[in-house]
């Protein structure tokens, strides 16, 4: 299997970590009651952590798809190379390390990180030419 469809595999990995780490500190704040409930009404205001980790959680939910399909399409269409490689390896490395950025509030650390991601989704896209 190519590199880039193994880091196309540990991404969908995090995404579903990155689902649970959201899930659990959104419990911490709203307890079992709202998850299971029928959730009428009005939504709690996350604050903190709780709300960091569901802004990292929409940001991952933006580029996710493209990144997939440009994986994908590198793959299909006969363009695949390293440099598809390099970039799903950037891209995923990136994501990894931003839960933590935003969980966290490292602020501007955090807007590097989601730069490099989206240099590695570039990258992937670029090899597609």
């Amino acid at each position: 299997m190519p590199l880039g469809l193994v880091w196309l595999g540990w991404t969908l990995v995090l995404a579903v970590v990155q689902l649970f780490l959201t899930a659990a500190a959104c419990r911490q704040q709203d307890g079992v009651q709202w998850a299971t409930g029928n959730r009428d009404g009005e939504p709690p205001r996350y604050t903190g952590m709780a709300a960091r980790l569901k802004r990292a959680q929409a940001n991952l939910a933006e580029t996710l798809p493209i990144f997939i399909g440009a994986v994908l399409l590198a793959w299909v269409s006969g363009h695949y190379s390293p440099l598809t490689d390099w970039g799903a390896g950037i891209y995923f490395l990136a994501r990894a390390i931003y839960i933590p950025a935003y969980a966290f509030g490292w602020g501007a650390v955090r807007s590097l990180i989601w730069g490099i991601s989206i240099a590695g989704l570039l990258l992937v896209l670029i090899s597609l030419l």
